[in-house]
């Protein structure tokens, strides 16, 4: 299929986007990790004051709404500053800018940040409450004949290496005893220009793709099923923890390493929030922010949560270990210790507002 027939917003544009990223990683500046250097040092006790005039830019537009809607920014001694930044690459490109201080997604963004030059600590996880559903479904392309996860031998499938569907494809792979040889990873990242997979998927491009669980994989069937779209769901591994994570530049600042600490109470006491009041979250957010119809903004909310912000990081960093061990030797990147992307002085604060409200 040439070039022309593709679905708009599809892998010519992606692969643009792509290589802009992997820019990243022969420019990364070597003034962060100086600017690092500088400053509060990334062990030493977290300040406590914050004098007139600090501001945090951060990107998770959720959150946003839920401080909004409750009022807590009146109550914070800094202002927040929010920008609509999702997804792995798009956070990592602000980080490289310099244009945000708080980045928010699943594991394997700040590993990839890391390989990319870019200095970046965890500072609060979330999971899935036990009993959730996967957070990934393997979405199949019409005609491409798969019916189990042993069908993916041969196949083309959609790869994005800085997010987490690179590790959903890798543990998918590994469970089927599939070796990465045996099949075509298409390097395509999902959150660019739109439903990338959905539409690469549709058009044929790839003969799977990991699809988020919920409204994608949802409009994916009742938009593409009648032409023999269907999904399959993965073998049982992790697939849902997300994470908020600095550039270590940002903790090196005294008086926003203070003011994050603050931010992160009240992010937990966010998610407490939303696990109580889905309705309002579907309704005032995903169906007045985004514009969703009602049916599509309850499938968001329950796809998403409820959640939990556990007060210890043993099972994050293990979840985080996992990513790095299959997607070192898959991409030629080097191994290294997760525990190091963590800031364990911030391990228990997100889980206190949490359970605060909980």
């Amino acid at each position: 299929m040439s070039s022309k027939a593709l679905p708009r917003g599809s892998i010519p544009f992606a692969l643009f986007v792509l290589l802009s990223i992997a820019a990243l990683f022969a420019f990364a500046p070597i003034r962060r990790a100086k600017a690092a250097r500088a400053g509060l040092a990334l062990d030493a006790p977290l300040p406590s004051k914050i004098p007139p005039g600090v501001v945090l830019r951060i990107g998770d537009p959720v959150d946003k709404w839920i401080f909004q809607h409750l009022g807590w920014e009146k109550q914070l001694p800094f202002t927040i500053q929010w920008a609509e930044v999702t997804g792995g690459p798009n956070v990592t490109e602000a980080f490289h800018a310099g244009a945000l201080d708080v980045g928010y997604g699943a594991n394997v963004p700040p590993i990839h940040a890391k390989w990319a030059g870019i200095p970046v600590r965890i500072i609060g996880f979330r999971q899935f409450a036990p009993g959730h559903d996967p957070g990934y479904m393997i979405g199949l392309a019409p005609g491409s004949n798969i019916r189990t996860i042993a069908d993916l031998k041969g196949k083309r499938i959609a790869f994005s290496r800085s997010q987490v569907q690179a590790q959903v494809v890798l543990e998918t792979l590994l469970a089927a005893g599939i070796d990465r040889k045996q099949v075509t990873l298409v390097e395509l990242p999902s959150s660019i220009g739109g439903d990338v997979y959905t539409n690469s998927l549709a058009g044929r491009e790839v003969d799977a793709a990991p699809l988020r669980a919920g409204l994608v994989a949802h409009h994916y069937i009742t938009k593409f099923g009648d032409r023999g779209a269907t999904l399959l769901a993965h073998p049982p591994f992790r697939d849902d923890g997300t994470f908020l994570y600095v550039p270590e530049s940002v903790l090196a600042d005294p008086t926003k390493a203070a003011a994050l600490r603050i931010f992160l109470q009240y992010w937990g006491r966010a998610q407490a929030w939303a696990n109580a009041h889905p309705e309002e979250l579907a309704k005032g957010y995903y169906g007045g922010v985004r514009g969703l119809p009602i049916a599509d903004a309850r499938l968001e909310v329950k796809a998403l949560g409820p959640a939990d912000v556990p007060p210890r990081w043993d099972a994050a960093k293990a979840y985080v270990q996992r990513a790095i061990d299959l997607l070192s030797p898959a991409t030629g990147r080097p191994r290294f210790e997760a525990a190091t992307l963590f800031d364990p002085r911030f391990e228990s604060v997100a889980a206190s507002g949490f359970q605060k409200d909980h």
